[in-house]
């Protein structure tokens, strides 16, 4: 079946301590994609046909990822600062509570968004995010030591290093994982390379000394007004990883069933059309 695309507006968003580069997309209620790890707005090329009919999709570049240019590139990113970024591109989008999935790191940022502001978003879909803190204390350093090794890697013998430790925590087997047929290849371009560099050389220490507790999601989702928070894990995602017990861990928090989507830790971009 075809699938119509209308053309994407092209836009730029000055906020404190940056220059943000965002996507606008589709027509129906406002919709931002919120990508893991190194993805920026290019990463789901393959899934945004599928949702414009039926949204205004937004996809970004996160703070000092690709187009987004820090002011001060020795500046440190914080969680707080991307859930801020967040809710200023929605206010240029829209007037009314946003819809949102964010998948892994864009997960975390989903959650302290719904946090943190109240009322600027309608649902969150948060699909294995990445927040160790929604853990017991035992998995809770289990992860956080992870994360560490993972970028201890990266330090000592750059990105070459560090992905065999990503793959392993994050589930990931390039040579093995089930994808759809005619994906967009995306391949580890000098831009894609140094978003790998930022995200782990800057943002896992955002997301590793984020004081985001579990009491402040309740008090978030118990508010009036306040976000529907869907947690979400991938079918094919093994239930020892980290992101997956967070998913669940999420649920258990809120008192609902997590949603099962297609694929793994990066099903959204395996299976764009969500089958």
């Amino acid at each position: 079946m075809a699938i119509s695309r209308t053309a994407a507006t092209v836009r730029t968003l000055a906020v404190p301590g940056a220059t943000l580069h965002y996507r606008v997309e589709g027509t129906g209620p406002t919709l931002l994609l919120s990508q893991s790890g190194e993805g920026d707005a290019d990463r789901t090329v393959d899934l945004v046909p599928h949702l414009t009919d039926a949204f205004t999709v937004v996809t970004y570049d996160r703070r000092g990822l690709s187009r987004s240019v820090l002011d001060d590139p020795a500046t440190p990113v914080t969680m707080a600062d991307h859930a801020d970024d967040v809710v200023r591109l929605l206010a240029e989008v829209t007037h009314e509570p946003a819809l949102m999935a964010g998948f892994s790191m864009g997960a975390a940022i989903g959650l302290r968004v719904a946090a943190r502001h109240p009322g600027a978003l309608d649902t969150l879909i948060a699909h294995e995010p990445v927040v160790p803190n929604l853990l017991p204390a035992d998995g809770r350093a289990e992860h956080l030591a992870e994360l560490a090794a993972i970028r201890a890697a990266y330090l000592d013998g750059g990105t070459a290093a560090a992905f065999p430790a990503i793959a392993r925590h994050l589930g990931i087997d390039p040579a093995h994982d089930r994808t759809e047929n005619s994906l967009t290849p995306q391949p580890l371009t000098p831009r894609r390379l140094a978003n790998f560099g930022f995200f782990i050389g800057t943002e896992f220490p955002a997301v590793t000394t984020d004081d985001l507790r579990p009491a402040e999601i309740t008090r978030a989702a118990a508010a009036t007004g306040a976000a529907r928070i869907v947690p979400a894990t991938g079918k094919d995602t093994r239930p020892v990883l980290h992101t997956y017990r967070c998913a669940l861990a999420l649920a258990e928090l809120l008192d609902t069933e997590p949603a099962i989507f297609p694929g793994g830790h990066n099903g959204n971009t395996a299976f764009p059309r969500g089958r």
